[in-house]
């Protein structure tokens, strides 16, 4: 079983900065998905960015190109989100998954197997 640890998250004003982290335990895949996705009250759920664990390979939602970054700490298991630029649209509640590989598409998007609880990011403009 796969156990995630997520932090980071909290209030900002647009155009501030916040970054997430998610640590993961167990996670065994030789190639495998890491990544975020949110969700915001009565909108569909969003893939927000993901790596290839295996590869290092990145993805992104267009949404969030040029102002999120995703990374990994291989040694430490453990995968980064840095949010520049944040806009009020990128308030949502934001959840860090882990996956095996199933190819690019579902590791942007993300839940398939496991994922955390989640940590609100609030963007005031």
């Amino acid at each position: 079983t796969v156990q995630l640890v997520e932090s980071g998250g909290g209030s900002v004003q647009a155009g501030g900065s916040l970054r997430l982290s998610c640590a993961a335990s167990g996670y065994t895949y030789e190639r495998g998905c890491m990544g975020w996705f949110r969700q915001a009250p009565g909108k569909e759920r969003e893939g927000v960015a993901a790596i290839s664990t295996g590869g290092g390979s990145t993805y992104y939602a267009d949404s969030v190109k040029g102002r999120f970054t995703i990374s990994q700490d291989n040694a430490k298991n453990t995968v980064y989100l840095q949010m520049n630029n944040l806009k009020p649209e990128d308030t949502a509640m934001y959840y860090c998954h882990a996956d095996p590989w199933f190819g690019r598409s579902r590791c942007l998007k993300g839940g398939y197997n496991y994922w955390d609880q989640g940590t609100q990011v609030t963007v005031s403009s």
